[in-house]
């Protein structure tokens, strides 16, 4: 199945962070455009949870662990790890969660 992002609606799920999901039966893709300042609580899920910075700066407490992720990292979380962020400057992010993000259908 083909898709454009640009068709694919831009959703505010936390405040500054902007999603376009893509879902097959065990993936979530999340493309992310996140605003300077933008804070995600500390959090946790069933879902294994790859991120993939393209451009800025993401700051990221994972299991205990301050990092700074920038231009071509990636950090694996696994399944029920405890984590929060706070963009540094704008961000342009991949997550890929499995499985599903069933409560990122629309």
């Amino acid at each position: 199945m083909k898709m454009n992002l640009k068709d694919i609606p831009e959703i505010e799920y936390v405040s500054g962070f902007f999603g376009r999901m893509i879902h097959t039966d065990s993936t979530t893709l999340a493309y992310w455009s996140i605003k300077k300042g933008a804070q995600l609580p500390e959090h946790h899920h069933i879902h294994e949870q790859v991120i993939n910075v393209f451009e800025g700066e993401l700051q990221m407490v994972i299991g205990g662990e301050k990092m700074i992720l920038g231009p071509g990292d990636t950090y694996s979380i696994p399944s029920n790890v405890p984590h929060s962020g706070v963009a540094l400057t704008d961000c342009r992010v991949l997550d890929v969660f499995t499985p599903a993000r069933e409560d990122y259908k629309t």
